[in-house]
């Protein structure tokens, strides 16, 4: 885009080096006016030094937003009853932060009359995609600067200079390399370049920062209680919590244990892939949670299809489709199976593990008097699997004549 074509931008701003310097640049390059947004997600940094930095640099409208209880509510909820793990593995902490960033820098945008939105992701990673694919799903026709494709800034070294030519401060803690680069929300906490870039070489233990080393963790197990209702989790040991409050003290309790550590070689949805430490003490607890009252109160149909369909939406919500009808659609089968999801998990939390060690439902579908191996006084008629294993044999008997068995 030419210099002229941008009237007012919204930036999506932490006041750290390179948003700061893409303020300024922003400023000099369109010579449009910048409005910045600083999101709250639970990242556990003061966020005022991010307005500070802003009036510094002459930004008329700041927007800094405590979204800590909608990112709970209606992104990492919602994620959690689907039970999406993206490869397996990954519970998608910033995956899921995206679209919420993406979601108020549009709303921000049609209060102030922008014209275009901003963001400070790089060309090689995954959340230029998320961030625009947001944008785009809601605001078609909204200009997108992505700094980190247009400039030839293409060091710390050259923003480091940047920032001094134009007199924006850089603290003298953020001068030298940074080891490694890291991202923070309420749900997680990822890490990753530098010394992470060798898979065969462990994570270091200064990396950490979420959780204790489970080695050192204590030496008696805690329990714990967890209560769901429709599928989320709505208070811990018996207290009532606000979706952000609980997904905090659960983040409390893995945190002590060492719960939640993750070394993680994945597939970027760019095409390349790349290694990443995660820590999700909570979200790992819940997620164990969630999955044992399921077991419960799920039909096994209903359960086996869910299972199918939960790789598919944890793809949708990496790739950044978060506003796609697809993961919509998804969600609302999801939901729907959430209705019977009810009930108390008990967890036992030790050395970096949480286990589930028991679980109890009205809406149960467990019947003791069916399981038992004790005499069931006619609840399953054991004569009736017999008919149930030839009709099920019945191809595999016709095969093995075809073959000659």
């Amino acid at each position: 885009m030419a210099a002229g074509s941008i009237n007012k931008v919204v930036l999506a701003f932490s006041g750290g080096l390179d948003t700061s310097v893409i303020l300024k640049w922003l400023q000099q390059t369109y010579g449009c006016e910048v409005v910045t947004f600083t999101a709250d997600l639970g990242q556990g940094e003061e966020l005022e030094p991010a307005r500070k930095k802003a009036e510094l640099m002459g930004v008329r409208q700041i927007f800094i937003d405590d979204l800590r209880e909608e990112f709970t509510r209606d992104y990492v909820f919602p994620m959690m009853r689907a039970n999406a793990l993206y490869e397996g593995l990954y519970l998608l902490g910033t995956s899921i932060a995206r679209p919420l960033i993406a979601k108020r820098q549009i709303e921000i945008a049609r209060e102030v009359g922008a014209d275009a939105v901003s963001h400070g992701a790089t060309g090689k990673g995954n959340d230029q995609v998320r961030f625009e694919l947001g944008y785009y799903g809601l605001n078609p026709d909204i200009k997108v600067i992505a700094p980190w494709r247009e400039w030839d800034l293409t060091s710390r070294t050259a923003l480091i200079a940047f920032a001094e030519q134009h007199q924006i401060p850089v603290p003298k803690d953020k001068r030298g390399e940074s080891p490694f680069s890291t991202d923070a929300n309420l749900l997680h906490t990822s890490s990753e370049g530098k010394v992470l870039e060798d898979p065969w070489e462990e994570v270091p233990d200064y990396v950490y920062s979420r959780t204790v080393n489970p080695e050192d963790a204590p030496d008696q197990p805690e329990y714990i209680t967890i209560d769901f209702e429709r599928g989320d989790a709505v208070a811990v040991n018996g207290e009532g919590l606000s979706p952000a409050s609980l997904l905090a003290r659960l983040n409390d309790l893995g945190r002590a244990h060492g719960i939640g550590r993750l070394d993680l070689v994945e597939n970027r949805f760019v095409g390349m892939k790349s290694r990443g430490m995660y820590e999700t003490p909570g979200g790992t607890i819940l997620h164990t949670a969630h999955r044992a009252v399921e077991q419960l109160t799920l039909d096994r149909g209903a359960a086996h299809l869910k299972d199918e369909l939960a790789p598919r939406y944890a793809e949708l919500v990496y790739n950044g489709f978060w506003f796609s009808p697809e993961r919509e659609m998804l969600q609302a089968a999801i939901d729907h199976s959430q209705q019977q999801v009810t009930g108390t998990v008990r967890l036992k939390l030790y050395k970096g593990s949480a286990w589930v060690v028991g679980r109890k439902s009205p809406n149960s579908l467990y019947s003791e008097k069916v399981v038992t191996f004790e005499d069931d006084a006619g609840a399953y008629d054991q004569r009736d699997a017999e008919g149930f294993i030839k009709l099920n044999a019945l191809r595999l008997r016709l095969l093995g004549r075809r073959e000659g068995l």
